[in-house]
């Protein structure tokens, strides 16, 4: 890729980052609910008016296929970015604390390789805990 389509690609992602975010929040409010049900209200109130025809069940139709295809986007979107964030930060917490860092980076394993990372710590947690129950059964003095 050349230097100005990277720049247009990172100008894009950025743009579509901020306008995902902005119409998540604002879809997570509650007047986004009531302008929902509202527009449920009046549609339905106009099914006497248009006589139930097919063109009044198209308009509900449609209309919710396209916001529910526009919301499939957005809510994968958000849940990637609070992914890669949360990981990043449980990363963070590894490395700084005093915990293992083999954790660090599990997500990018497959299911099976996780699988047998913590198969490997459940058997090595099981040997500590015999190990304190023998010491702790020696007599004292």
């Amino acid at each position: 890729m050349t230097a100005v389509t990277e720049q247009i690609g990172d100008q894009l992602e950025k743009t579509f980052s901020r306008l995902a975010g902005s119409v998540a929040r604002a879809c997570g409010r509650p007047w986004a609910f009531a302008l929902c049900l509202l527009s449920l209200a009046v549609w339905g109130i106009s099914g006497p008016v248009m006589h139930y025809s097919e063109t009044w069940q198209l308009i509900i139709n449609t209309g919710t296929t396209i916001v529910t295809f526009l919301m499939v986007f957005l809510i994968q979107n958000t849940q990637n970015r609070d992914g890669v964030a949360v990981q990043a930060k449980l990363d963070e917490l590894i490395r700084s604390g005093k915990a293992k860092n083999d954790f660090v980076g599990l997500e990018h394993l497959t299911a099976a390789e996780i699988e047998e990372v913590l198969s490997k710590r459940s058997r090595a947690t099981r040997r500590r805990r015999a190990q304190g129950a023998k010491r702790s059964r020696k007599p004292l003095g």
